[in-house]
């Protein structure tokens, strides 16, 4: 994909993995880190389904290509992320699609986050095992 064509940007994040997209007009292209994104996500369409969900909320599956960085985390995670990201992008490429977008939660972040692990315990609570004896 060439870089001197127009693009809409967007920026997800999710736990610890961030994810920057890139709509161009295209027709339906998606690759992620520079593979297809079938082969990026092992195969899995479940995956692929939900990255597609902005886009088949707002019927334009075809009318984009997709270009996706996605760094840290987990697929899971990376996979949300991307969901975000897409999702802004719409928003800003078409601002009438924005309360389809969030009546169906797909412009807000989830603010989990992994809890950090505390001195004395082997994890964020878990605690060695009580011995009475």
């Amino acid at each position: 994909m060439a870089d001197s064509k127009k693009y809409t940007y967007g920026l997800g994040r999710r736990k610890s993995a961030t994810a920057t997209v890139r709509l161009y007009q295209g027709k339906g292209e998606i690759t992620i880190n520079g593979k297809p994104a079938l082969e990026y996500l092992s195969g899995n369409k479940t995956y692929l389904a939900e990255i597609t969900d902005p886009l088949a909320l707002a019927e334009k599956q075809k009318e984009y290509d997709i270009t996706i960085l996605v760094k840290g985390g987990g697929l899971a995670g990376q996979v949300d992320a991307i969901k975000l990201a897409i999702s802004k992008a719409l928003v800003l490429e078409a601002p009438d699609l924005r309360p389809m977008l969030k009546k169906a939660g797909f412009t807000s972040r989830d603010p989990r986050e992994k809890e950090r692990k505390k001195y004395g315990l082997r994890s964020a609570r878990r605690r060695e095992q009580f011995s009475k004896r």
